[in-house]
């Protein structure tokens, strides 16, 4: 299973969209958030199924929920943006919701940056932004494939 994670649009959806459109074997897009009505966008203009969650900016999206958790080839996974947990200041608190919620996966956006990490048995990641990346990092996206175990990397643009 081929998962493509976005976050942090910011309303600038066309980059989200050649790069869905130029992957091949896409069986679902995950957004985390901000804008969550660029997810829909995305949605409409690629076909690819997608799941997302809100984020900040997203606080008048009574549709969409704060937080998922979804199963995919018996891996959990838990989506959230990010910005209740204060991953700004470091990534402890989004660790120790991820061991309460006994997940495989955190994926989380708000800071703008990548992050492709594993403590101890738990994948914790943030594909950065497509659109507004921060500190110094380039424009990205993730690709997560889930076999036997998950696969994570991250894109730069």
């Amino acid at each position: 299973m081929k998962l493509v994670i976005i976050s942090d649009t910011h309303g600038e959806i066309d980059k989200s969209i050649e790069v869905l459109n130029s992957l091949s074997d896409v069986d679902l897009f995950i957004h985390l958030g901000d804008y969550s009505k660029d997810a829909k966008e995305i949605q409409i203009k690629t076909g690819i199924d997608m799941i997302n969650v809100k984020g900040n900016c997203d606080i008048n999206d009574n549709e969409v929920s704060e937080e998922e958790i979804i199963e995919v080839k018996g891996k959990r996974i838990f989506l959230t943006h990010g910005h209740r947990y204060n991953c700004k200041w470091g990534l402890d608190n989004l660790y120790y919701r991820a061991s309460e919620l006994e997940v495989d996966a955190i994926l989380f956006g708000h800071i703008h940056q990548p992050v492709n990490i594993v403590e101890g048995d738990i994948l914790i990641f943030n594909p950065g932004s497509i659109s507004k990346p921060r500190g110094g990092s380039k424009k990205s996206y993730g690709i997560i494939t889930i076999d036997r175990d998950l696969n994570s990397k991250i894109i730069e643009l």
